[in-house]
């Protein structure tokens, strides 16, 4: 079982969330996430559990409480959603987009936007 902890302190350690998770059954793996650039936690991590029981009971019994001085919120992890990327602009006139708009709206405008017929 995956589960999710939110809320995390900033100077929570990987071995400090196992030894929590441990007190409920087998951890097989707690990640803590960080920031790309800075090496910073981002204050949410993952912990896994082989047993779905054991899993549960700790989700049951450490949401919402007290750990290393921030109230942690712990739940089932969801799948991983795939995020849009932003390389590819083919779809309307956002940032960057090479649509001038205006349209025919009676000025000439230098010739800029001068329909050709």
């Amino acid at each position: 079982m995956n589960i999710y902890v939110a809320n995390l302190s900033w100077g929570t350690q990987e071995d400090s969330l196992q030894n929590l998770f441990s007190q409920y059954g087998e951890v097989t793996s707690v990640k803590i996430i960080t920031d790309r650039e800075t090496g910073r936690s981002r204050g949410f991590g993952f912990v896994e559990m082989p047993n779905v029981k054991e899993g549960q009971e700790a989700i049951d019994a450490l949401n919402e409480t007290e750990f290393e001085g921030k109230n942690i919120s712990v739940a089932i992890a969801r799948e991983r959603t795939e995020r849009p990327s932003y390389g590819d602009r083919r779809g309307g006139g956002g940032y960057g987009s090479s649509n001038r708009g205006g349209g025919d709206r009676g000025g000439d405008r230098g010739g800029y936007n001068r329909r050709r017929y």
